[in-house]
């Protein structure tokens, strides 16, 4: 498990990030020797990451496996060994020079396919989704209608019945004090009207 962590990082830092930042410094630069030497490296090093995927699967319990992937990467990347100089103009230069036309070809009629795959099933998929947006209209349609009929009667009623229990319960919720108010107001009136009758 720590000699998984380890190659992880120093594949990331040694064999992604600083090779990243002197292909920049390259750019910047604008010198040829640099860019050739920094994009046969990435044409290396992406061949690393493919294979890298399927021995990972396999390989990795033998000893040292991790190991031998730092060991690699640094001897990619040593200017002393120029690792991916080597492996390039060795091995990946003369197989990709001898079968370019037949990649070229490849890659036309792929991209061709591809196309007309993608067109045929956009129109396919489109098809389908207009179909089911039209269905869920015509069944949406009618049961919002349906919904619309349900609710108009049964609100009216129920409406009404809040309002009439809404009255009730403001009379008889008015608070203890304003009910004493009342009353002695309703008993002043009455004395009143009293004492003038018997006078």
């Amino acid at each position: 498990m720590v000699s998984w962590i380890i190659s992880r990082l120093v594949v990331l830092i040694f064999g992604t990030l600083y090779p990243a930042y002197s292909s920049y410094k390259a750019v910047k630069s604008k010198d040829v020797r640099e860019y050739v030497k920094w994009m046969m490296y990435w044409i290396i090093f992406a061949l690393f990451t493919t294979v890298e995927v399927i021995t990972d699967i396999f390989l990795c319990w033998l000893p040292f496996y991790y190991e031998l992937k730092i060991a690699f990467v640094v001897w990619l990347l040593s200017p002393y060994t120029k690792g991916s100089s080597v492996l390039y103009r060795k091995f990946v230069h003369p197989t990709l020079s001898s079968k370019e036309k037949d990649i070229d070809e490849y890659l036309c009629q792929a991209k061709d396919k591809s196309y007309d795959t993608l067109m045929h099933f956009g129109r396919k998929g489109l098809n389908v989704a207009a179909t089911a947006a039209v269905m869920a209209a015509t069944k949406g349609q009618g049961v919002l209608s349906e919904r619309l009929r349900s609710f108009s009667m049964q609100d009216l009623s129920s409406f009404q019945a809040e309002g009439q229990a809404k009255n009730a319960s403001s009379v008889t919720t008015q608070p203890a004090a304003a009910q004493h108010r009342t009353r002695t107001m309703m008993r002043s009136k009455s004395e009143t009207g009293y004492s003038k009758a018997s006078s």
